[in-house]
């Protein structure tokens, strides 16, 4: 095992910078290569099929252009709050005002996400070893993670973050106590800022490395500080997260506290979410060989593990079964922290390369790893993104300007891995027409971008499931107590997308529905407004079809 910890005027039992089969030039060179092949499929689909990405995309379309964009100006306002989730409002919109595509600005912030990541593994690795070593390079499988494909930006941007500040305070843990904390401090409001999630796992990071210290030193000389001296210290270690404190107070955020829920069913699945995207297969061929891999490697003492990875899995373990489903009215609270822990614990890891054999197996195997989450990514995205350009062609049709209503043929629909990329496709619109969307996040306390008050009443504020066709057909005949105000006005709207539709579904409103494009799995109507004629139209009309069925 590798010592967490040892006295200040001691030398350390590995050389800092010696090799073991792969120097740090070396090791530089290879992260960005793998950074460069891991990051094809985002190069390669300007518009990937992940779930919330493309509606933080349509806002940060709103905050670029607004000031000059009178359409959007009518239905959006910007008010600047301090809220926890504001990283890629901060990036994207400026890359984007420097004359980057918006598509293309969310694709430099996803691979820069990457790296960062993977850097950030790294350096917590160079901290807890002592040296530059190959194992953090067997997290770029779990780039492409499902809490990714929900399209959670700013919380994975995070991860990154707090891997770089956790490594800065392992690095500095026995050098002048002033300079960890005052790191700290520093990373706590970057954190904050990219989302409180992200905060909590950094916390997790440290609380871990603490405890382990904490330990260490139960059968400490009388020469090193006594136990009094030990828990204050320990208990020290928690002060830069005060920071937040204040930052929080001044949230609107804070209103949202009450949002609170626990659910036990899908912690299994938080798991899971770590290695599994849309193939089993593909994720048992990753978990086989990457634990065969491990296996082996032990067995043959050429990989060790730092012993913080113990506590890491307990202390980890124990906050994952207590966190909630739901806080500050944000889904996936807990089951969304898993994939940070695991990128710490592969930072854990000392891979020995110095005999050939196995550094010609740690290529092999991780080209293999590399190739069957790339081959599953890229198979699956170009399936899916059928489906995506053919919604994107139909919001052609769209008139700029105009109000859009989203619903779902079912509401039950939205929740498979594959439907994913259409649930907030629709969004486009606001990116290529300049549209009020109903489903755009707008949700105060939640995002800086808030939808006029002329308009509150046609967008959803509460970031809740769209409507159902058959609900808002109800909305508009017998409208019921406590329907939100945004359903009843659907009939205002210029627009409707159903999303989730059988091949050659019907009408499911003639009188007030006129289609404009029939596509894989959505439909675009046109609403009849009151006074309005239209000419009775075919059932199924080729002309408004989009693509191939």
């Amino acid at each position: 095992m590798l010592s967490p910890t040892r006295p200040d005027n001691a030398e350390p039992t590995i050389a800092r910078h010696r090799s073991h089969g792969f120097s740090g030039g070396q090791i530089v060179v290879l992260f960005a290569a793998f950074t460069l092949l891991i990051s094809i499929p985002v190069w390669t689909h300007p518009l990937p099929p992940l779930s919330d990405y493309v509606n933080h995309l349509a806002r940060m379309q709103v905050l670029a252009t607004l000031d000059k964009n009178p359409r959007l100006a009518e239905f959006y306002q910007i008010n600047w709050q301090v809220i926890p989730n504001l990283t890629m409002d901060f990036i994207v919109p400026w890359l984007a005002r420097a004359g980057v595509n918006i598509y293309v600005a969310g694709q430099i912030y996803m691979v820069a996400m990457f790296a960062l990541i993977i850097s950030g593994s790294l350096a917590l690795n160079r901290a807890l070893i002592g040296r530059w070593s190959t194992t953090p390079l067997f997290a770029f499988p779990l780039l492409y993670n499902y809490v990714f494909l929900v399209g959670l930006m700013n919380y994975l941007f995070g991860i990154g973050i707090a891997l770089w500040a956790m490594a800065g305070w392992v690095a500095l843990r026995d050098r002048a106590w002033p300079w960890r904390y005052l790191l700290s401090a520093a990373s706590v409001p970057l954190l904050f800022f990219c989302h409180l999630s992200a905060l909590g796992v950094y916390g997790i990071g440290i609380l871990s490395y603490e405890v382990l210290r904490l330990w260490d030193r139960r059968g400490a000389t009388s020469r090193d500080k006594g136990w009094p001296a030990r828990i204050a210290e320990f208990v020290c270690g928690g002060l830069p997260f005060l920071v937040a404190a204040p930052l929080l107070w001044a949230s609107p955020t804070l209103g949202l506290a009450g949002n609170v829920y626990w659910e036990q069913r899908g912690k299994i699945d938080g798991l899971m979410y770590v290695i599994a995207d849309y193939s089993d297969i593909a994720a048992f061929l990753i978990v086989t060989v990457l634990g065969a891999s491990i296996v082996w490697a032990v067995r043959h003492r050429v990989l060790r593990f730092h012993p913080l990875v113990y506590v890491l899995l307990l202390v980890a373990g124990v906050i994952y079964l207590a966190l909630p489903r739901v806080m500050f009215d944000t889904y996936m609270t807990d089951q969304r922290v898993p994939i940070g822990v695991a990128f710490m614990i592969f930072a854990c890891g000392d891979l020995e390369l110095r005999r050939r054999l196995v550094r010609r197996g740690f290529m092999i195997v991780l080209i293999v790893l590399m190739a069957a989450r790339l081959i599953e990514i890229d198979y699956n995205w170009t399936q899916l993104s059928d489906t995506t350009s053919q919604l994107r062609a139909s919001v052609k049709r769209i008139a700029p300007g105009s109000k859009v209503f989203v619903s779902y043929s079912d509401r039950s629909m939205g929740d498979d891995v594959r439907d994913l990329g259409l649930v907030h496709a629709a969004c486009m619109a606001t990116i290529e027409r300049s549209a009020l969307v109903t489903t755009l996040f707008t949700v105060p306390g939640k995002q800086i971008v808030h939808v006029k008050p002329a308009y509150e009443d046609y967008a959803d504020i509460h970031d809740g499931t769209p409507p159902s066709v058959a609900q808002l057909i109800v909305a508009a005949e017998q409208p019921q107590p406590g329907t939100p105000a945004f359903w009843l006005n659907w009939t205002k709207f210029d627009y409707l997308y159903v999303l989730f539709t059988e091949d050659d579904a019907p009408n499911p409103y003639p009188s007030h529905l006129k289609l404009v494009a029939d596509g894989d799995r959505f439909q675009l109507y046109k609403i009849i407004k009151p006074g309005e004629t239209t000419d009775r139209q075919p059932q199924y009309p080729g002309r408004y079809t989009v693509g191939a069925r």
